[in-house]
């Protein structure tokens, strides 16, 4: 990756009073050509680089500027290479450990990064993500088009979209990119993408991020109050922290939070099972009543069929 490549160069600049293009190009696996542009990205990214021709030439900071090589301590490169390692958790391959290698530039103290911090990006099914993951950063990368089937609460639909960005959110990775069907940027969940395939290439357009404020993504439509049974409590606070309930004097907690819409405070009450009682709003504890009577039938009646069976 280019933004790879390129805080591996910044950070043997860092290190070292002065190195080559060749020496770079070797570093990295790349091109002379490649390692040149990527000097004159960093620089137009306001980095004072220096490049001298001839025999004793090479690219450095430029003098005036050596106090900035302190900007990275020790403690910030061990962050940033930790990071960088639990990259490969989700891709499936070791590129992002061989980078660290890369970055450490013969400074042994950095090459292991933070050991006291473990972050593994991943899901619970790693063996299906990964391939897609890698498969979309190459379509990213390359300007094409993917295509997919996408599950989604109202139903499956095929998809067409011009990726841009992968993202991790929400304890999940999503896709954010163009979808000609809804002709708009739209933001897909990768582990409901099936049947993916590269495509066709496209000209990529300007793309904004996607706005992930809880505000946007999740407004506040209905206010919910509920008293959760003290057993419960370490999902309260999990959920949604210990600012959201307040024990009463039987033991009780009384929980209060926002939701998006009745689907979501339905199955979060019944979730509960006997544990819950909603409070607000009061118009939904009939289509809670109505949820428990319907799961109640269904398994009365398989109870009548074994009986009878028997």
């Amino acid at each position: 990756m280019k933004i790879d490549r390129m805080i591996g160069i910044l950070s043997i600049l860092l290190q070292q009073e002065k190195v080559t293009a060749p020496y770079l190009a070797e570093k990295f696996e790349v091109s002379r050509r490649t390692i040149n542009r990527d000097i004159d990205a960093l620089s137009m990214a306001g980095i004072p680089l220096v490049t001298e021709q001839g025999r004793s030439g090479g690219i450095s900071i430029m003098e005036g500027y050596k106090i900035n090589r302190t900007l990275l301590s020790t403690s910030d490169m061990q962050a940033i290479l930790s990071g960088l390692r639990s990259l490969d958790s989700v891709s499936g391959t070791n590129r992002y450990a061989q980078l660290m290698e890369k970055l450490s530039a013969g400074a042994s103290s950095l090459l292991a990064g933070d050991n006291h911090i473990l972050i593994d990006l991943s899901s619970w099914y790693k063996s299906s993500l990964s391939p897609k993951f890698e498969l979309l950063h190459s379509a990213i990368l390359s300007a094409h088009k993917v295509s997919f089937t996408y599950s989604a609460p109202k139903g499956e639909s095929k998809r067409i979209a011009e990726p841009y960005n992968l993202i991790f959110q929400w304890a999940g990775w999503y896709l954010w990119g163009w979808c000609e069907s809804r002709q708009d940027f739209r933001l897909f969940k990768l582990m409901r993408m099936t049947d993916l395939q590269i495509t066709e290439s496209f000209e990529k357009r300007p793309a904004a991020l996607p706005d992930l404020t809880p505000e946007r993504v999740f407004p506040s439509i209905y206010h919910v109050k509920a008293r959760i049974q003290p057993e419960y409590k370490w999902r309260l606070v999990e959920e949604y922290g210990p600012e959201s309930f307040k024990c009463e004097p039987d033991g009780s907690l009384l929980f209060s939070a926002a939701f998006v819409d009745k689907t979501s405070i339905v199955g979060w009450i019944v979730s509960f099972g006997g544990g819950a009682e909603l409070l607000e709003p009061a118009e939904f504890r009939q289509d809670v009543l109505c949820f428990a009577e319907n799961i109640r039938e269904k398994y009365l009646k398989k109870n009548v069929s074994c009986a009878e069976e028997k």
